[in-house]
């Protein structure tokens, strides 16, 4: 069984940092592309960033310049560097990621529970 858990989350004041990281566990073949969204109250899931196998990386407009996504793949691990906290970046971020279970499997896609990240003014 593979999981994915998220860390770091918290209540940070406007202007403020935080990291957030994403460990991934269980029969784990190999990570393909990883991603990170998140919700707020009453919106849908939005895609926050993005890093592929080769470390490429893409964000959304509203956090470009502010966070930054990077991943270890020998920890398993992928990470959020956020700064610049502004209250409309207050959601729950989850972590996403595309994993091989086998060599022969096509990767799935597997979620993790959220962390919640509260920005206040």
């Amino acid at each position: 069984q593979v999981q994915l858990e998220e860390s770091g989350g918290g209540l940070v004041q406007s202007g403020g940092s935080l990291r957030l990281s994403c460990a991934a566990s269980g029969y784990i073949f190999s990570i393909q592309d990883m991603g990170w969204y998140r919700q707020a109250p009453g919106k849908q899931r939005e895609l926050v960033a993005v890093i592929s196998t080769g470390g490429s990386t893409n964000y959304s407009d509203s956090v470009k310049g502010r966070f930054t996504i990077s991943r270890d793949d020998a920890k398993k691990t992928m990470y959020l560097q956020m700064n610049s906290l502004l209250p409309e970046d207050t959601a729950v971020y989850y972590c996403n990621a595309a994993i091989k279970r086998n060599l022969i499997y096509t990767p799935e896609q597997y979620w993790g529970r959220g962390t919640q990240v509260t920005v206040s003014s």
